[in-house]
């Protein structure tokens, strides 16, 4: 199985502009590919102009013809393989898009996308804790990348105060001996998962922590956004330098968020699979309808239930669990988990499931979990 190893590099500031030169024409070329492929775009695959998708073979050679132009030299000040990458990865995005698989490419932007570009796995080199990145040279890292070993799909990216590079290092999977044990998972927001074994992950955004730094978000976008309309001349907005700092202390803040979540995420998915049980089911989730009810698109979204399904599959299949996403109409929450009635009717505020039937009172979402770790498709 291939596991992803990510490790923070320490660039000088002279690497640290050839870093950000990289970024550019990977969000440059990423720009260009999707334009070329808009003139060309329908939904079947054929165009206005009565042209096929260009293929990004194609693509490249017009790619090399652009670089000798005197306009766009530039892109030769940077590897290769960044800009061949970036037309890749833009033409698997239609493809994906094609298929139904993802919503249609956008452009990049410069203020918005994440500054990210590719490395060629070949040409990466590992030493006593440096790299080396084409055209950049041998970096400084926090951490030791292990030595001679195949490195798949090397990337360098920046969150907002550090740069990272991220590598796929397959890896054996482990021999564990499993309990027999079926573990139903009960998501939602009250709490992040109720587990029919009795575990139960808090909601993080409900804590102390989380509170006090949306609370500073929002005080510090207000004053932003009042400087912003201060400093206005006409319908155009200048950005001062108290307006730098202040943007740069909402990023750090939404970076710390962004942590604090997928770090709690990673050790409810590990709890649960270190439980070693032979088969996990969890509920089917339509997240993009869930994200239509206005009033809880944004909890949802915090939660990041979709990341938790994608880290609990992956965490699944390296220890050997089977991992089961129930069908998206099974009653887990109707159904009584002592009788098996199963209730007409029951709405989100019932968060106490009353038996009809036999009686029984239970946690509603507990009741799921027990309902789904029964489940058999």
């Amino acid at each position: 199985m291939i596991l992803g190893r990510k490790v923070r590099l320490c660039p000088t500031n002279e690497q640290e502009q050839k870093l950000w030169q990289s970024v550019g024409t990977a969000r440059f070329i990423y720009n260009w590919t999707l334009a070329r492929q808009e003139e060309n775009y329908t939904l079947k695959g054929t165009s206005k102009n009565g042209g096929k998708f260009i293929s990004d073979n194609d693509l490249r050679k017009e790619l090399t013809i652009l670089k000798k132009t005197e306009e766009y030299k530039w892109l030769n000040e940077v590897s290769n393989n960044v800009a061949k990458q970036a037309v890749k990865d833009a033409c698997n995005a239609y493809k994906r898009f094609f298929k139904g698989q993802s919503e249609k490419p956008k452009f990049k932007s410069r203020r918005k996308s994440k500054p990210s570009f590719y490395n060629d796995n070949i040409k990466l080199k590992v030493k006593n804790n440096i790299v080396l990145i084409e055209k950049v040279g041998w970096v400084n890292t926090s951490e030791q990348l292990p030595i001679d070993v195949k490195y798949n799909n090397p990337r360098i990216s920046y969150d907002g105060k550090y740069w990272y590079i991220s590598v796929g290092i397959e890896v054996e999977n482990p021999v564990v001996e499993l309990t027999g044990e079926s573990v139903g998972i009960d998501v939602g927001i009250k709490d992040l998962a109720v587990c029919s074994n009795a575990m139960t992950f808090k909601n993080i955004n409900k804590t102390k922590l989380v509170k006090n730094l949306e609370k500073r978000l929002r005080r510090l976008q207000r004053k932003i956004s009042k400087k912003y309309e201060m400093n206005k001349e006409g319908r155009k907005f200048v950005k001062t330098s108290n307006i730098i700092k202040l943007e740069k202390q909402i990023r750090l803040i939404h970076r710390r968020l962004s942590n604090i979540r997928n770090n709690h995420l990673h050790q409810a998915t590990t709890k649960i699979v270190k439980t070693k049980p032979s088969k996990v089911v969890m509920e089917t989730l339509n997240i993009k309808g869930m994200m239509k009810n206005r009033h809880l698109s944004k909890a949802i979204a915090q939660q990041g239930l979709y990341e938790f399904k994608r880290q609990l599959d992956y965490k699944c299949q390296l220890y050997g669990i089977e991992f089961v996403e129930a069908d998206k109409w099974y009653p887990s929450s109707k159904t009584c988990s002592e009788c098996g009635h199963v209730k007409t009717r029951l709405s989100l505020s019932e968060r106490t499931y009353i038996c009809e039937d036999c009686g029984v009172v239970i946690d509603r979402d507990y009741n799921a979990s027990i309902n789904l770790s029964r489940y058999s498709a």
